[in-house]
């Protein structure tokens, strides 16, 4: 019943089917990349950090798939909640991250984007489609894989 649902109160977390809300932070230059300017491609959105192990540790499937797909219009935008540029940069690098959209405030668990996400804890995704609609969420591992070889097979 109706009634029902409308007692259950929004925690205005992100849900499967909403569209994902704007995050439009600088990059490793000081230069903004908003979400929104990815529109047309599928997009995982990955909240991470060079200080999270689990998060390093999913980084070479995060590569491995987007080499995969980045030709079929499959992107990564990664939101680092490090607070150094110096330990992100040298992550990214260490870990071949070469997707484009590197974004972070440098302020750790303060980082708006997280906030807006309701992001308890990394690391998390957001898969996303062509028009910003989330289709997934915590997507890691096979789960990831799975999902983005029936996207790509269905295009």
């Amino acid at each position: 019943p109706k009634d029902v649902i409308q007692l259950i109160p929004n925690t205005g977390e992100v849900m499967i089917g909403d569209v994902a809300p704007e995050i439009n932070l600088p990059d490793f230059n000081g230069k903004n990349i908003a979400l929104s300017s990815l529109r047309g491609k599928v997009v995982l959105i990955d909240f991470w950090a060079s200080w999270c192990g689990p998060c390093r540790g999913e980084n070479p499937n995060v590569v491995r798939l987007y080499n995969e797909y980045k030709n079929k219009g499959f992107t990564v935008y990664s939101v680092s909640l490090d607070g150094t540029k110096s330990s992100w940069l040298k992550a990214v690098q260490k870990d071949g991250l070469a997707w484009e959209n590197h974004v972070s405030e440098l302020k750790r668990w303060d980082s708006s984007a997280a906030r807006t996400y309701k992001v308890q804890g990394i690391p998390t995704t957001f898969l996303i489609d062509e028009n910003g609609v989330v289709i997934g969420k915590n997507l890691r591992g096979a789960a990831l894989e799975q999902k983005l070889a029936q996207l790509f097979s269905e295009k």
